[in-house]
């Protein structure tokens, strides 16, 4: 189990079953509807868009009444065992609101349904059908399948989809902030992940799709688009029309030239990845957001080896220096593991150490126990005691508020310019948004009227906690 003590927006949406808001479709003019939730990362959302698209084509409108929905779909993760546990549970929730609902069908999707498939469909009969990432075209087929009482299941993985003629459906209703995917699957073998084998190889989407979704976003009135990957560093698509090989740092500068109101994110980097020319094409463009998840894992350069992340403790120090030389005001954030196969109490120190080296932002920190199917689970003995693990985790999260407080101290008195995405979550009264570096300002409204959402404002900022920036707006 890799327990996560820190989550952002998606995670606490996924956690509470908030996956989709209205859609821009009238779900009164389908006769069957849809109950769709989404768990785990971004790229699992991006999907569930996806998904939606393609049960529209197939006559199914969303709802979010779960007692008038014909078809129940969670949208699963399998990098943690929590995850798996919440799945569990809510699909034997929907199960009981099935027995009384005559033709309610409940379908599981995404990274758990490889591994699971059989336990959840066969012992357990929680579920009609399963579909794994790469198929989810064959969704109106399975669905028929699943009515007419058989057991309906596509786990197959593909080597070239990625759903790249498909508009999603937005199911975030902001319409500020949309994922694009960019690409799917992974060729890192990192040892402690499933992820390889349950979204497959790697596959770069065509580059002039991509385009094309942002624009249409971009004409929707969307201020922000986040481009999606396991790893965007290693994005990679040859143009045989015009003989172009388009990088990822290519990419990034043709999405930033849509327009200059639209900023760009991305995510995730693999440290050994992300080059020098992305960090110019970021300098480069105002509207590139100067922040970079940049996932450590753990400061031991014998622990990166075990964990087969390709690169030491030095290297990746020199890269934050990199970035750091380039982009002097990015936002850098990380992913970090405790407790993994063999880790000593010297490992566990450098990692504190390189977190302060790194002077993270913020982070997502885990304890480690290995999952089915890795690399880690078939080489390498789970041999440090819970207690420990715990232990070491507790002062890593520790390390990282007192870091996030530091970063948020330096920012006392600059001006941001912030995008608006609605109101505080804590006060109507008090307007919410983040900066370039994806840090969380909060400031008050003027008149309780007034409409800034999607809007860019200046904002100076007056205090602090260690995860949010408070403010005054600047006219």
């Amino acid at each position: 189990m890799n327990t996560m003590l820190t989550t952002d927006k998606v995670h606490d949406e996924a956690r509470q079953g908030e996956a989709f808001q209205p859609f821009a479709n009238d779900p009164n003019q389908y006769k069957k509807h849809f109950y769709i939730e989404s768990y785990g990362c971004a790229m699992n959302f991006a999907d569930s868009e996806v998904v939606a698209s393609i049960l529209n084509g197939a006559g199914f409108g969303a709802t979010r009444n779960l007692e008038e929905a014909n078809l129940i779909l969670l949208n699963t993760c399998s990098i943690r065992e929590k995850a798996e546990q919440t799945v569990r549970k809510r699909l034997t929730e929907f199960r009981k609101i099935k027995e009384r609902t005559p033709g309610m069908l409940i379908g599981m999707l995404g990274c758990m349904a490889e591994r699971l498939k059989a336990q959840l469909l066969e012992q357990e009969k929680l579920v009609d059908l399963v579909v794994g990432p790469d198929a989810y075209r064959s969704l109106p087929a399975l669905i028929e399948e699943a009515e007419s009482g058989q057991k309906a299941v596509n786990v197959l993985l593909s080597r070239d989809e990625t759903y790249g003629d498909i508009a999603p459906i937005r199911l975030d209703s902001n319409g500020i902030s949309a994922f694009v995917s960019i690409m799917r699957g992974c060729n890192n073998m990192c040892s402690f992940c499933v992820v390889p084998f349950t979204r497959g190889r790697e596959r770069s989407r065509d580059a002039h799709s991509i385009i094309q979704e942002v624009q249409a976003l971009c004409d929707k009135g969307y201020k922000e688009v986040t481009l999606l990957g396991q790893n965007v560093d290693s994005y990679y698509w040859i143009d045989e029309q015009k003989d172009e090989t388009v990088t990822f740092a290519a990419l990034l500068e043709k999405v930033a030239l849509i327009s200059p109101d639209l900023r760009v994110r991305f995510s995730t980097s693999h440290p050994k990845d992300i080059t020098d020319e992305v960090l110019f094409t970021m300098a480069k463009y105002e509207n590139i957001c100067k922040y970079i998840h940049l996932p450590v894992q753990s400061g031991s350069s014998r622990i990166l080896q075990l964990m087969n992340r390709t690169y030491t403790r030095e290297w990746y120090m020199a890269k934050v220096d990199r970035i750091r030389e380039l982009l002097p005001d990015c936002g850098i954030s990380s992913d970090i593991i405790a407790g993994f196969c063999t880790e000593t109490e010297e490992d566990h120190q450098e990692t504190l150490s390189i977190m302060q080296y790194s002077g993270y932002d913020m982070s997502y920190m885990f304890f480690y126990s290995e999952r089915p199917g890795t690399l880690a689970a078939r080489r390498y003995e789970d041999d440090i005691p819970e207690e420990v693990k715990k232990r070491r985790l507790q002062e890593i999260v520790d390390l990282q508020g007192e870091l996030s407080r530091q970063s948020n101290l330096k920012d006392l008195g600059k001006t941001f310019k912030v995008l608006v995405e609605g109101n505080s979550r804590k006060s109507e009264s008090d307007w919410m948004g983040r900066n370039s570096q994806n840090k969380v300002i909060v400031f008050p409204k003027k008149d309780l009227n007034e409409d800034l959402k999607g809007t860019y404002v200046m904002v100076k900022v007056t205090d602090c906690t260690k995860t949010t920036l408070r403010g005054e707006r600047e006219l």
